[in-house]
């Protein structure tokens, strides 16, 4: 047990009050950081900042929403039909209470971040898939922090292992486990710097669309893998030769990869 790392982190800010907690702090240090590094990038290319505010409240809201009505329809649609309350942030289990930022899906928060793009781009006459590759330079970063956030909670564990780094999270069992959250947040944290840097280098030699296509290809590619060192977040999962969050990766590294070949030689939106 001396080998591994006893992690036993409280959920809760303060010992005395259920809010605020570090899931949701980090959520709004990887907002707040997103929004320094778009405020940047819109102002080396001459956009207005006051689009900035704009883009984030679209882009908060319709992550929010896709990510739990993801959550919904990807894993527990049977228990919100008989419980159709609980898709608002309350639970009524054991008793009546707020859950906050709870029983989210990455794979909705993505659908729905690319559907609230679509509808801004339309409203103030943006090209689409040069927006996409703007918000996919920061989207990465925010999702570091958010898998922060996971790993303050001791949620969306590992597996066990014998790995010298394994974390033994106390508040879950005593079993050493892969820290599959901390996985995620190092490499979204690795897929920023390298989207980050492409966009200096090349957002002018390419199509628009191609960051964007590069960024979900490798994001999913590596939450395909990482899955296969977390716990299954559903029973139902278990009896599947792939689970619901490698399923739903496919379309996303396909997409990725489709844009990347149709827009890579098509010039870029001046």
């Amino acid at each position: 047990m001396l080998n591994y790392i006893i992690w036993d982190a409280e959920p809760e800010v303060f010992s005395w009050s259920s809010v605020p907690r570090w899931y949701g702090i980090f959520w709004a240090i990887g907002i707040f950081l997103s929004i320094f590094v778009a405020t940047y990038i819109f102002k080396i290319e001459k956009r207005p900042d006051k689009e900035i505010d704009k883009l984030t409240l679209f882009l908060i809201v319709g992550t929010l929403v896709g990510a739990r009505l993801g959550h919904i329809l990807f894993y527990e649609p049977l228990h919100y039909l008989q419980h159709p309350i609980e898709i608002l942030p309350v639970s009524l289990t054991p008793s009546f209470h707020f859950t906050g930022l709870a029983g989210l899906a990455s794979h909705g928060g993505g659908i729905g971040l690319i559907m609230a793009a679509f509808i801004f781009a339309r409203r103030k006459k943006m090209d689409f898939l040069w927006l996409l590759d703007r918000i996919a330079v920061v989207v990465p970063l925010c999702g570091a922090f958010i898998r922060l956030g996971n790993l303050m909670n001791s949620e969306m564990i590992g597996i066990p292992t014998n790995m010298p780094w394994a974390f033994v999270f106390t508040h879950i069992d005593n079993i050493p486990r892969h820290p599959a959250q901390l996985y995620k947040a190092i490499y979204c944290g690795l897929i920023f710097g390298l989207v980050f840097h492409l966009w200096r280098r090349k957002r002018n030699k390419w199509g628009d669309g191609v960051l964007f296509g590069i960024m979900i290809s490798i994001l999913f590619s590596f939450r395909f893998l990482d899955e296969y060192f977390k716990e299954n977040q559903e029973a139902f999962e278990n009896s599947m030769l792939l689970n619901m969050g490698q399923i739903l990766s496919i379309p996303f590294i396909l997409l990725g990869l489709l844009i990347i070949v149709v827009q890579v030689n098509k010039p870029a939106h001046r």
